[in-house]
């Protein structure tokens, strides 16, 4: 079954002087102030959109990959996901990295590098971002 997620933007004024609140409707979790100085110079308290697809891709990335891992056997304890979006002014997102750290008992560094690589490209956010150049840095924890 599909599902729909809902996210809605109040903006007022101008780019450069004018300010908005992103709610997160369906899950009604908060609303979260946004302005351009936020998105292109520091985050002073408030978010981005940028930002906001950080966390999607970090936790669509770590969901892929623990489900990757359990369905070869190898159930991870935990799963670290970062996102790291980098946004350019006057060119956009210029690319993201995710860097992940995991702790999955009986695994070698091989099959989980190749289970990471797989979450990458399969996760539905890596998908959807596909014309994002994407990096991959993966750690295998004791």
């Amino acid at each position: 079954m599909a599902t729909t997620r809902t996210a809605t933007t109040q903006w007022k004024g101008p780019l450069m002087g004018g300010a908005g609140t992103v709610s997160l409707d369906t899950s009604g979790v908060g609303s979260y102030d946004v302005t351009w100085a936020s998105r292109a110079e520091e985050a002073n308290g408030k978010t981005s959109p940028e930002e906001l697809i950080a966390a999607a891709h970090s936790s669509c990335f770590s969901m892929a990959l623990s489900h990757g891992l359990a369905g070869a056997g190898t159930p991870p304890e935990t799963v670290q996901t970062q996102a790291d979006v980098t946004f350019q002014p006057g060119e956009g997102i210029t690319g993201i990295v995710l860097t992940v750290k995991a702790r999955v008992p009986g695994i070698s560094a091989g099959d989980f590098e190749a289970a990471a690589q797989g979450a990458k490209e399969n996760c539905p956010v890596s998908k959807a971002l596909a014309g994002t150049t994407i990096t991959l840095n993966a750690e295998l924890l004791d």
